[in-house]
């Protein structure tokens, strides 16, 4: 199968190519756009070239505000540069002959227009706005979900989503669409994070304040993408305001925060930067009730450069560090253990527009790690590090009707991990990982309503040169309001996270290599890559009085999975085993937009299984073979958000759904104990054991509750002061988070917690 996609895909990236050469030496014109207030690229802007009036050719700037206009004849010309909320911008200029040309433009907002753009411009963004498994999340978006928080964070609107499923309010782990959070690539400006998100569920590495976009893959994603086999996320963080000097301070019961940005050198280099400390730990038995006790914060530094008009080097830097014990104290013989992680990177992304050629060329170096350890502080009971180095280059060569999109990515992984016997067939290891990647992607504009991509991608480890062949496709049909597409491809991921999903209280994870020649796994075949087979397929449209309307179906099979077998020891030590797995679901989501009213409903349905064979269940259920739910399959997942702004005040109501998870029913104990020669019963010491029913046929109760904010911004000459109110948990809904199977107690979710904050933005 692999082999015919492969070759399907291949051919298909070779016709592309075909009917191209006849205009590779025309001319053409490509540069940046960017707001003249602040410097900020502008995406979606329509950029077009005129002769006499008549309109030539065109193009949409991307991401970074890019755009190039390929195949122009020779000649005196006008471009032209407008969006929605911006001044239009209009230049004059010669086209040589078959030379490419660079023309920056920055257009200045518009006041006038500004009614407009609370309606216009987020229409590339939105909950129904999907495309092939893609959804692009703005900051305006961020900060309409209700928070703890005065200020927004990326962490807050991923939970919304469906086919998403959180660990709940503690904890920082998110399973997309049947995988595990293992599987998920989170990368900020091309720097790999292994934990981007903070122990208290509300929270990650991603304020707000620092993000431009965030690309959200939750399947059948691009070929530039590798090394993890369900979801990638995909964050783009702002330049610095290269034309004065602004920043904001922010205080709540949960977190402070601050963020400065501003021209180091006016229009040349800029610095933005970021802090933020959490306060729960200290004022949280007088708003919830209970100790929270969690310790967490975050720093971010970026500093951009415009070296010329054709180049710009960034350089990012990040660090994180949490700590916390998630469980509570239920009387049981096992007390919760304290859990901290910290993550470390630092990364340079370099882009530079050859001037002769229509080329966009990108080049990234980044520097990550990731420090675990749970127990004691001087003495943890596991413990866990891994850090790598990466350098990428991509390129983008445009053709009239060929974007032709290639890359190579080199990674040297180290691996240091002390499970402190939880798996009783892997050791303590320290090993090192050599990956290096190419990838070769044309997006092919097949008429003006069809737009094909094929996809190759080739992965070598130190292992072995043969490589890794993964095939991927994406297909955009758009016809008038309605938009169809499809994603596929094939996805392999050679690093493992290895944790204990009997025990909900723990996010514990150690990294390990799966393809290291080594004595690590004890009768687990070595040399496994952990795969997986994406498929979906979608379709949205727009309809009149601003209501989009979105729907897709996916289906993902998982191969060479490790999971803890299946035992009637919860807390002890277990062995780790293969498995395979299943996925499929869909999701609709339906999306409103009004003057001075937002709001969606989005609904979720996932079918997750894993496949396991294990001698020892022939006693318990008289078959070797076991398929289980995981415990992180939700079936049924509902988020409502309504926003609007009444009276100068704004408000954002948010309820959630979603059905009980997956887990082992008790049916009794008993105790288990080795008996050699005649003994007296009540003198032998006995381990307790847990007597189930089939594992993971029970259901836990469903989970629900509703969040709301009010806010009101007061608006003076030097800065915006913003009062916001929240309440999470409005009706006091006791969700569950974990059950005690020993004790039978329950531990639940957080409680009712009221919240007031303040924000003041200096402009």
């Amino acid at each position: 199968m692999m082999r015919y996609f492969s070759s399907v895909v291949l051919a298909a990236a070779v016709a592309c190519s075909l009917p191209t050469t006849a205009v590779a030496q025309s001319a053409s014109i490509r540069g940046f756009v960017v707001d003249a207030s602040n410097g900020e690229p502008l995406e979606f802007v329509n950029v077009v070239v005129r002769r006499n009036g008549q309109l030539l050719r065109g193009a949409v700037t991307d991401f970074n505000g890019f755009y190039v206009i390929p195949n122009l004849t020779s000649g005196f010309a006008e471009i032209q540069a407008t969006y929605i909320g911006y001044t239009t911008v209009t230049d004059s200029l010669l086209i040589p002959t078959g030379q490419a040309i660079s023309r920056n433009l920055a257009l200045e907002p518009d006041q006038e227009a500004l009614d407009e753009i609370l309606i216009e411009s987020e229409r590339s963004t939105g909950a129904a706005r999907v495309t092939a498994g893609q959804q692009t999340i703005r900051p305006e978006d961020i900060d309409l979900i209700p928070a703890p928080d005065v200020s927004g964070d990326l962490a807050t609107l991923l939970r919304t989503l469906p086919g998403v499923v959180s660990s709940g309010d503690r904890g920082g782990q998110l399973f997309i669409r049947g995988g595990e959070p293992s599987q998920n690539q989170a990368l900020l400006d091309g720097i790999l994070l292994y934990q981007p998100f903070h122990i208290l569920g509300f929270y990650s590495a991603f304020p707000s304040e620092i993000i431009n976009r965030a690309d959200i893959y939750a399947g059948g994603f691009k070929a530039r993408f590798g090394e993890r086999i369900s979801s990638v996320m995909d964050i783009s963080t702002r330049n610095g305001n290269n034309r004065r000097f602004e920043g904001s301070v922010s205080l709540s019961p949960f977190v402070s925060a601050v963020h400065f940005e501003g021209p180091i050198v006016p229009g040349k280099l800029t610095i933005l930067a970021s802090g933020r400390k959490s306060l729960v730990e200290q004022v949280a038995a007088d708003i919830v009730g209970r100790p929270l006790p969690f310790d967490f914060g975050d720093a971010f530094l970026k500093i951009t450069a415009n070296l010329d008009s054709n180049q710009r080097l960034s350089v990012t830097a990040l660090a994180t560090d949490d700590r916390g014990t998630l469980g509570e104290d239920l009387g049981s013989e096992i007390t919760p253990e304290e859990i901290r992680w910290q993550n470390r990177g630092i990364g340079a992304r370099y882009v530079v527009l050859p001037r002769q050629f229509p080329v966009f060329f990108e080049a990234n170096v980044s520097y990550s790690s990731l420090e675990s350890s749970l127990g004691p502080t001087d003495d943890p009971t596991r413990k866990t590090f891994i850090e790598n180095g990466h350098a990428m280059i991509d390129l983008q060569f445009f053709l009239d009707r060929v974007t032709w999109n290639g890359g190579a990515s080199l990674r040297i992984v180290q691996l240091e991990s002390d499970l402190g016997g939880l798996f009783q067939n892997a050791a303590q290891n320290s090993d090192r990982l050599l990956h290096f990647g190419l990838y070769l992607e044309p997006e092919y504009t097949v008429t003006e309503n069809l737009k094909i991509r094929p996809g190759l991608r080739a992965q070598f480890f130190d292992t072995r040169f043969q490589p890794y062949i993964e095939p991927r496709l994406r297909v955009l049909y758009e016809r008038g309001r309605h938009e169809f597409s499809f994603a596929g491809g094939y996805y392999e991921q050679s690093e493992i996270g290895l944790y204990d999903r009997r025990d909900a209280a723990s996010v514990f994870m150690a990294w390990t290599n799966s393809i290291a020649k080594s004595e690590r796994f004890d009768g687990i075949a070595e040399g496994r890559l952990q795969t997986a087979w994406h498929g979906l397929v979608g379709y949205r449209t727009s309809l009149p009085a601003g209501v989009e309307l979105s729907a897709e179906a996916y289906g993902k099979h998982l191969a060479n999975l490790f999971i803890s077998e299946w035992t009637a020891y919860p807390r002890f030590t277990t062995n780790l085993q293969p498995a395979t797995g299943r996925s499929f679901g869909f999701d609709l989501r339906a999306e409103i937009r009004r003057l001075g009213f937002y709001g969606y409903v989005t609904y979720g349905f996932s079918n997750t299984r894993y496949r396991a064979e294990q001698a020892e269940l022939e006693l318990w259920y008289g078959t070797e073979t076991l398929e289980f739910r995981p415990p992180h399959d939700r079936r049924h997942q509902l988020n409502a958000l309504a926003s609007t702004t009444y009276r100068k005040l704004d408000v954002s109501v948010r309820w959630e759904f979603g059905s009980g998870l997956p887990f082992s029913r008790v049916v009794g104990f008993d105790g288990f104990a080795l008996v050699n020669g005649v003994i007296d019963p009540f003198e032998v010491d006995v381990d307790r054991r847990v007597i189930y029913e089939r594992p993971f046929s029970g259901e836990l109760p469903a989970y629900h509750r509703m969040d709301v904010s009010v806010g009101r911004k007061f608006i003076t000459n030097r800065a915006v002061v913003t009062v916001q109110g929240s309440v999470i948990n409005v009706y006091n809904r006791s969700n569950l988070f974990y059950l005690d199977v020993f004790t039978l107690k329950r531990a639940d979710q957080l409680p009712i917690v009221p919240s007031l904050g303040v924000k003041v933005e200096f402009r």
